[in-house]
Parts: C-alpha cells; sequence; structure tokens
C-alpha cells in the first residue's frame, strides 16, 4: 500500500511528522509546500508544492499550478490513501485522490478546540475517515473519530 502524506508547512507539517512510524511502515511520501526552510531529510521521498494564501494576488494561479502539480505526483506514485493535515496547498491532491476513488484521511488541526478550519469544513464531506484531535470538536463535526492527539 501507498500513502502519500500530505500538509502545508509549518505547524500542519509538524503535526504530520508525528506519524513517522507510520510512514516507515508503509511506502511513502510527503506532499508539502516550498518554503524558505527544509523540511530536514526524510526517508521517504518530498515532493514540493507552492505556497499559496487564498488573500494574495496570484492565489487562482498558484492554485492551479498547485493542481497540476499534484495531478503529477498522483500519476508518478499512484497513491492508495492520502492522510492530510492541511490546509490550502493541499486541497487539490485531495480531490484528485476522490476522483481517483482512492482513500481520503484528514486530521483536524491540534489548534483547533472549539471551531473549524476552512479546509477540514470543505474535507469534512469528502473524506473516507476525518479525525479530530480535541472531543469537544465532535460536536461541529458529528462524523469525525476522536482518538486524542497526534503530538
Amino acid at each position: 500500500m501507498k500513502i502519500v502524506f500530505a500538509a502545508s508547512s509549518g505547524g500542519h507539517f509538524e503535526q504530520l511528522m508525528m506519524m513517522k512510524p507510520l510512514m516507515e511502515k508503509y511506502d511513502s511520501v510527503i506532499l508539502t509546500e516550498k518554503t524558505e526552510y527544509s523540511v530536514g531529510q526524510q526517508d521517504c521521498k518530498v515532493y514540493y508544492l507552492k505556497q499559496i494564501n487564498r488573500k494574495e494576488p496570484l492565489f487562482l494561479w498558484k492554485l492551479l499550478v498547485n493542481t497540476i502539480l499534484s495531478l503529477r505526483v498522483y500519476m508518478k506514485e499512484r497513491p492508495d490513501v492520502v492522510i492530510m493535515t492541511g490546509v490550502l496547498a493541499t486541497i487539490p491532491f485531495a480531490l484528485i485522490m476522490k476522483l481517483f476513488r482512492k482513500k481520503l484521511i484528514y486530521i483536524e488541526s491540534f489548534a483547533k478546540v472549539t471551531s473549524k478550519t476552512q479546509s477540514g469544513s470543505l474535507l469534512y464531506h469528502w473524506a473516507d475517515q476525518f479525525y479530530v484531535q480535541w472531543e469537544e470538536m465532535l460536536k461541529l463535526y458529528p462524523k469525525a473519530i476522536y482518538k486524542g492527539g497526534i503530538y
């Protein structure tokens, strides 16, 4: 089974790296944003997307570029599952996975205790499994799975 672990940079990426034991167990690939700092040496292949912000003027252009890059990663790697911690840059990959009838597992941010993220709100309806890290979040996502935090 091949798994893509996808997250934007920063805290979302840090949460994703808490699943390193799972990455080591399966044929894994990391998909994240290209930033000024490196993600460090990983034991698996790393692909990069454009870092985007929905408020910047080039937002739609970068979203289109990320969709093309995501499709390339999908075609090259042919994963069975994507495990995501968000956010915007990785949404095209999630939707591509669903288009090809593959599994989408989404983990809502640890930082969200009483409100939804925009990515979580969108992907809640598409995810095969949707995890929250705080029991209070089950009020907002009633079909979510609560197993505690990944930290």
